[in-house]
C-alpha cells in the first residue's frame, strides 16, 4: 500500500502496512537512521520525531497517522551541526554514548519552537519523557538553556 507523507520538507510516498511504525518507514523505507530504536513502547524518547510541530514517539505512531501529513526527523535540524541546538549540545559536552541524542534533540527543537525563554520547569516538563541512562540531564538543561538564549538573540 502506498501512502504519501512530507518528511523534512520533502515530498515522499512509502510502500508499507498502514500499521507499520513510522520509527521503521523513516529507518527502514527512507534510509534515515538519525531517529533511533530504544524501547519500542513509547517510553524512552529515543525515536522521537515531529509530526506536525508535535514530538511524538514514531515507535508507536502508526504510518496511517502520519499519512498526509509534516514529518520532522532529527536530520532536519541541520546537516553540518549547525543549529543553535546541536551548537549549545557540542558545547555542553552533552552525549556521552549519544544514543538517546536525536530524540533529546527533537524533543527540545519542539519546546523551543513553542517557547524561547523556558524556565526549568517548562525544561523538565517537555524532557521528562526522554530517558538518558549516562545521566547528562544537567547537561542537556544548560545546552537548552544556552540554545534559548542563542533563539532570542537572533
Amino acid at each position: 500500500m502506498t501512502t504519501k507523507l512530507n518528511v523534512n520538507g520533502r515530498a515522499v510516498s512509502v510502500n508499507a502496512e498502514p500499521d507499520t511504525p513510522l520509527l521503521w518507514v523513516i529507518r527502514d523505507e527512507l534510509g534515515m537512521t538519525g531517529t533511533k530504536f530504544g524501547c519500542g513502547a513509547a517510553l524512552c524518547g529515543a525515536c522521537t520525531v515531529h509530526l506536525n510541530g508535535q514530538p511524538v514517539r514514531s515507535c508507536q505512531t502508526p504510518l496511517s497517522a502520519a499519512a498526509g501529513q509534516k514529518v520532522a526527523t532529527i536530520e532536519s535540524l541541520s546537516r553540518n551541526n549547525t543549529h543553535p541546538l546541536q551548537v549549545a549540545w557540542i558545547k555542553h559536552d552533552v552525549p556521552q554514548c549519544g544514543y538517546c541524542q536525536s530524540g533529546q534533540l527533537m524533543s527540545a527543537a519542539a519546546l523551543l519552537t513553542a517557547n524561547k525563554n523556558p524556565s526549568d520547569a517548562d525544561i523538565d516538563a517537555a524532557m521528562s519523557g526522554n530517558i538518558c541512562r549516562c545521566g547528562t540531564y544537567p547537561r542537556i538543561k544548560a545546552a537548552i538553556k544556552d540554545a534559548a538564549s542563542s533563539l532570542r538573540k537572533a
